[in-house]
């Protein structure tokens, strides 16, 4: 019968597996074997039968003529006794003693010692270095992982190519980052016909460096130019260089560019590269470390090979500030493309591709969706579709409708509600009006995002919050813009203030990114009328990554005692206008809060009534009835007696350019960020204006039962 051939996948991996098995099983054998020796030394050694009796008790018995039989074996003697008993004994060098034997007329018999079998005496002596030889290769192979390498081979490349059949990508399944692609098509375009480039004198970019946050596509993007192109793509990441052994980064450089060599024309793509080549300098851990060892390697690579063997290294950060000067400069990474996140145009383009892939209800709009997702990157549009559609699975629903895309954005954005959370009576009432007094201020100053939603259901370390979506997205703020934040910030704190007679620790983290945002209009954007246009006062540096280690105090004394007192001012005067609106609007506060004690959550239609004066029974929209007809209950969070809930979280907050006016009670979104690129509705992604990074606290009362 015939047998088609393996493929050469196939044969590879059963090489592997056959390979993985012995190398698993290593230890089983060196068992099995040692006891295998164990038991021969046991089964060869002579049986002790004979009595072993002193050498004089033998002289003495062999004169009384009680021995008749011996049998010399060496210095070894054996023999039987008259009345049937054997013995033994070990002779001393005696020359008299045969001839003593003889005259007692005892039968003399002559034996050669015993020996070790060659081979089992050198088993024996090189058995422990082959057991330390297995012990040592079996541990490098689990620290290898496993996957067919040898130990020896530390120094091999471990840049994986991609086929044809792992998945071809192009630029048609990349949206949302025109731009880049544009500009990627010229290292495309040298890639099919270089010949186009070279003959005029023109070289193509070595390097090419993708800049943007995480998330946005970079890694995609180096595997659609691949992909376009039709070349051979290789994958790593920055940490597969590093290893616990000296000099094997920079053996794994050297193989990587050969690899890409034999395979040129072809593109290298370094995931992460900040891994392995931050800056270089004074910091801490030296000018030896494995590191720079390897990022050296790597400078030095990048400058042997030429633009005209078609190899193209394309690497992907969202740290460009650390990387190291020589590793950006022209002649290495030559082109730095930014991969920022998308627009609206952009987000409703992702959006479409992965609506793609889920069966849709024909109310789902893409665009409306992308107007209510400022700042969300490519990464973050995936998991709010995939969100969406294991919330209507959930429900087993047949289609994703709507409704579940704004759960889903809900959940992204200010977390999951903790339903059990146990929290009193006299918290509910101090969170509704924290929450009131952020939406009426937000609601009430003109030019400010629109309010979006109010909730006291806790979500996260959130008791509650406030959201403002901004309609649009922005690149830069006003002084105006930057003061109404910091009023919509102090909202929540004069509510408590006003209205309850007391201070809560849930305002904390609106006075601290107020503050964030009031320094950084004095000391760094030049928004102050006594300083003027000037920078005061030096960030730290990050020593690790090789910055100064000194740092450099360049305001006076006198100058921090204005720096001081102009924050104190502008914090003063936006939290006077926040409390004048909070005192007209009184009775809308009482309203407000009144409202959010019985429906929990209010939208942004029903905000806006209450703050025009509405009562509650015009402004409130009617409860979703169920399907026997009844109104549905709105659910509430257990109530305790005066007992505040814990809330453990320690997560880490994400690196987004915009930060909404959060206060601990859960509040409105306010842009905070030094050099902000977007508006984000994200409320969970904070950046302050003033270049500090917000915590993941929502804008609104947050539960400090635990500080």
């Amino acid at each position: 019968m015939f047998m088609p051939p393996m493929p050469e996948r196939a044969l590879k991996r059963s090489g592997d597996l056959l390979l993985n098995g012995f190398y698993k099983n290593l230890s089983l054998w060196l068992v099995i074997g040692l006891l295998l020796v164990m038991l021969f030394n046991l089964f060869n050694q002579p049986q002790a039968r004979d009595q072993h009796i002193p050498f004089s008790e033998f002289l003495s018995h062999l004169d009384q003529g009680r021995v008749t039989d011996v049998v010399v074996q060496g210095r070894t003697l054996t023999g039987m006794f008259t009345d049937g008993g054997g013995f033994s004994t070990y002779t001393p060098e005696d020359p008299d003693l045969m001839r003593l034997i003889r005259e007692k007329k005892v039968n003399i018999t002559a034996r050669p010692p015993d020996e070790t079998p060659i081979l089992l005496t050198i088993l024996i002596s090189w058995f422990p270095m082959l057991l330390l030889i297995g012990v040592w290769v079996f541990f490098m192979r689990q620290m290898q992982g496993g996957g067919g390498r040898g130990p020896m081979s530390f120094g091999k490349s471990r840049a994986r190519m991609l086929s044809e059949k792992q998945g071809k990508v192009t630029f048609a399944d990349v949206a949302g980052i025109e731009e880049a692609k544009e500009e990627l098509q010229e290292v495309i375009e040298f890639l099919k016909n270089p010949q186009r480039f070279q003959r005029l004198g023109g070289k193509i970019p070595k390097g090419v460096l993708l800049i943007g946050p995480p998330g946005t596509g970079k890694t995609l993007l180096a595997r659609a130019i691949a992909g376009e192109a039709n070349v051979p793509f290789f994958n790593l990441s920055g940490s597969d260089f590093v290893e616990m052994f000296v000099g094997v980064g920079a053996a794994r450089v050297r193989d990587m560019f050969e690899q890409g060599k034999k395979n040129a024309p072809c593109i290298i793509f370094i995931d992460e590269i900040d891994a392995v080549g931050r800056h270089r300098g004074a910091g801490l851990g030296g000018g030896h470390d494995e590191r720079e060892q390897t990022l050296n390697q790597l400078l030095v690579e990048m400058d042997g090979f030429e633009s005209a063997e078609g190899v193209i290294l394309v690497a992907a950060t969202n740290r460009p500030d650390v990387l190291d000067p020589a590793l950006l400069r022209p002649g290495r990474f030559d082109r730095q493309v930014a991969v920022p996140n998308p627009d609206i145009l952009g987000r409703t383009r992702i959006l479409e591709v992965h609506m793609g892939k889920v069966p849709l209800d024909e109310n789902v709009d893409p665009e409306v969706i992308a107007r209510g997702t400022p700042g969300f990157s490519g990464a973050d549009l995936a998991n709010l579709v995939n969100e969406a559609a294991l919330g209507a699975a959930r429900l087993d629903k047949k289609l994703v409708e709507m409704e579940d895309f704004e759960t889903a954005k809900d959940k992204v954005m200010m977390g999951k509600p903790r339903k059990s959370a146990i929290i009193s009576e006299k918290e509910r009432r101090t969170t509704a009006y924290h929450e009131g007094g952020h939406a009426i201020v937000a609601a009430v100053i003109p030019g400010t995002d629109p309010v979006h939603k109010v909730t006291i259901i806790p979500r996260g370390r959130a008791l509650g919050l406030t959201m403002q979506l901004p309609t649009e997205d922005r690149h830069t703020y006003s002084k105006q813009q930057l003061e109404d934040n910091i009023a919509i910030m102090m909202g929540g704190r004069i509510a408590e203030e006003v209205v309850l007679n007391q201070l809560t620790t849930g305002a904390n983290n609106d006075i601290k990114r107020a503050t964030d945002i009031a320094r950084g209009m004095v000391c760094e954007f030049g928004m102050s009328d006594v300083l003027g246009p000037m920078v005061y006062g030096d960030k730290e540096e990050e020593i690790f990554l090789g910055r100064e280690i000194t740092q450099h105090k360049s305001v006076s004394e006198a100058t921090s005692r204005i720096i001081d007192q102009e924050i104190r001012t502008i914090i003063d005067r936006n939290y006077n206008r926040a409390r004048v609106i909070l005192m007209e609007k009184r009775q809308i506060l009482d309203n407000m809060a009144q409202a959010l004690l019985e429906r929990e959550t209010l939208d942004s239609d029903e905000v806006a009534k209450l703050v025009q004066g509405m009562s509650q029974e015009e402004a409130l929209k009617p409860l979703p009835r169920d399907t026997s007809g009844k109104k549905r209950k709105v659910s509430k969070p257990r109530r305790g007696h005066e007992t505040p809930v814990k809330v453990d979280d320690d997560s880490e907050p994400d690196d987004t350019e915009t930060e909404f006016d959060e206060n601990e009670n859960g509040d409105s979104p306010t842009p905070t960020e030094k050099k902000p690129r977007r508006s984000r509705a994200r409320v969970k992604d904070h950046v302050d204006i003033s270049g500090s990074k917000g915590g993941n606290t929502i804008s609104g009362t947050k539960d400090e039962s635990d500080s």
